[in-house]
């Protein structure tokens, strides 16, 4: 079997997610508490989530990082390791992690940092995100650029997430449900996140991550930004490389499809994901389908009953 470790992005935290990984699992419990030393505090707002904390986005991106860590963790004590890793945006450090570029406390500090600048670049704005379901890319494409909007996330055929201001972002779901739009279904978001409006969490991250702990990837990673491996090398020193990425991928689409079927094309049939959630469980079925694919094995680890029962 050739395996993938999928990571979860923003939008799939849960209040008390790991609570039960947490009590059960020493190594867990290690990288939540390292979490709540980088960010104090953050393993209240995951396991009570008072006012709503855990949404805010410069607690959700260390808070699903941390919880990817762990179940990684576990998972390598298991001996179940990934020929591939893939994350959806902030899952992209995480899938990082995964592939040994980053220690975990390097990925949580790059979370933590990314989080915030995230947050700064969309202060002040009144933002929109909607899922357009069912229409052609290019069509939706061409709406976008005339409503003054972006698309944001091409997740697997039929779904591709459109975000910017909140008027453009409406315009365009109205325009592309005449167009033929199976269905628009408006998103909570906090930030206009894979657009030009990020360019100066972009650029904050062009400062921190040349100085961040980058080691060489010991398995394969798919990027975000090119839908491919991005031309890094394994087992090579290619920091340079993984900040250019990671700086464009905050600022541009999402290539996930592109990421998927490039999996399923290799023969990939073994998907994990880490969670929490079965989002991108859903995103590889809907790929697999497009592509007459059906023998493929997908697991979900969001509690201790799925690690036990690997």
């Amino acid at each position: 079997m050739k395996t993938a470790f999928l990571y979860a992005g923003q939008g799939a935290q849960a209040t008390g997610m790991g609570r039960d990984l947490y009590e059960k699992y020493p190594v867990f419990k290690e990288v939540y508490d390292a979490a709540d030393r980088i960010k104090p505090g953050l393993k209240d707002v995951i396991f009570l989530n008072k006012d709503d904390a855990l949404t805010q986005t410069e607690n959700t991106q260390p808070a699903l990082v941390a919880f990817a860590i762990g179940v990684t963790k576990l998972l390598e004590a298991k001996n179940i390791f990934p020929e591939t890793t893939l994350g959806l945006s902030l899952g992209e450090y995480s899938a990082l992690y995964g592939a040994g570029a980053f220690s975990a406390e390097s990925a949580l500090r790059a979370a933590a940092y990314r989080g915030e600048a995230m947050k700064k670049a969309g202060e002040g704005g009144d933002w929109g995100m909607s899922a357009v379901l069912g229409l052609d890319p290019y069509k939706l494409e061409r709406i976008c650029s005339k409503s003054g909007c972006y698309p944001t996330n091409y997740n697997c055929p039929g779904q591709i997430v459109i975000s910017g201001e909140k008027d453009k972002v409406a315009a365009a779901g109205a325009a592309a449900k005449e167009a033929g739009a199976r269905r628009v279904i408006p998103l909570k978001v906090s930030g206009p996140f894979h657009t030009p409006y990020m360019k100066s969490a972009g650029d904050a991250l062009s400062e921190y991550l040349p100085k961040a702990d980058i080691r060489p990837l010991r398995c394969r990673v798919l990027f975000n930004a090119t839908g491919d491996d991005g031309g890094v090398k394994l087992l090579c020193d290619e920091h340079k490389k993984i900040t250019d990425l990671l700086v464009r991928q905050v600022q541009n689409p999402v290539r996930l499809e592109d990421s998927l079927d490039t999996l399923l094309k290799e023969g990939c049939d073994d998907f994990i994901e880490i969670g929490p959630g079965k989002t991108l469980s859903g995103f590889v079925k809907k790929c697999a389908k497009a592509l007459d694919i059906k023998d493929i094995s997908i697991r979900t680890i969001n509690t201790a009953y799925d690690i036990e029962n690997l």
